[in-house]
């Protein structure tokens, strides 16, 4: 039996466990998980126009601009394997980017079918999101306290010693990106409410 296809948008606080939630709702629907995090972040390591300018927001704690954040993810809902349906994570942070996705669906002749919302207090974000490690030789990516390695200090895939803390992890930035999001995520709901 064919499924129908499903447009989903995951909203909640970085940190709060969105990424995980959108792995296993993808696979149930067999759908792309598309992270505007991991776009970016990939195109920050390939170091593109995208990334450069990009890097120079994130690392200050402050959100990509709308418009590039905006035009980053209509172009990726035109890829193919978006033709059944995709889960947005990290997409609309602000109303400006819900209505911008509005208007494109509705350029599409399409629908959105459902907005989740994860809530978690701010204090096991800030443990969460700081206590992130990440392999400097194959990118693995642990947890100090909920995800740490087998043997302490050494990477489960590669077995090398270096790891690091992303600049978006580190306790200043979670605070800004936390504090950022709380002034910008009860208007997305209300806007995703109304809907």
């Amino acid at each position: 039996m064919e499924m129908m296809p499903v447009k989903i948008v995951l909203l909640g606080p970085p940190g709060a466990g969105k990424g995980t939630q959108a792995k296993s709702i993808s696979n149930r629907y067999s759908i792309p998980h598309i992270s505007t995090g991991d776009i970016f972040r990939k195109n920050i390591s390939e170091e593109t126009p995208l990334g450069i300018q990009a890097k120079q927001y994130i690392d200050n704690g402050q959100l990509v601009p709308d418009e590039v954040t905006i035009n980053t993810v209509k172009d990726r809902l035109t890829w193919e394997d978006c033709k059944n349906g995709y889960l947005l994570d990290g997409f609309p942070r602000t109303v400006a980017q819900a209505e911008a996705l509005q208007e494109f669906l509705v350029s599409r002749n399409e629908n959105l079918d459902t907005a989740l919302c994860i809530e978690v207090p701010s204090s096991f974000i800030l443990e969460r999101m700081t206590g992130r490690r990440v392999c400097g030789s194959c990118g693995a990516s642990y947890h100090v306290k909920f995800n740490p390695t087998k043997v302490e200090g050494t990477c489960d895939v590669c077995g090398e010693h270096e790891f690091f803390q992303r600049e978006d992890d580190k306790p200043e930035t979670v605070k800004r990106r936390l504090d950022v999001n709380i002034a910008q995520g009860e208007p997305i709901i209300a806007h995703y409410r109304e809907l």
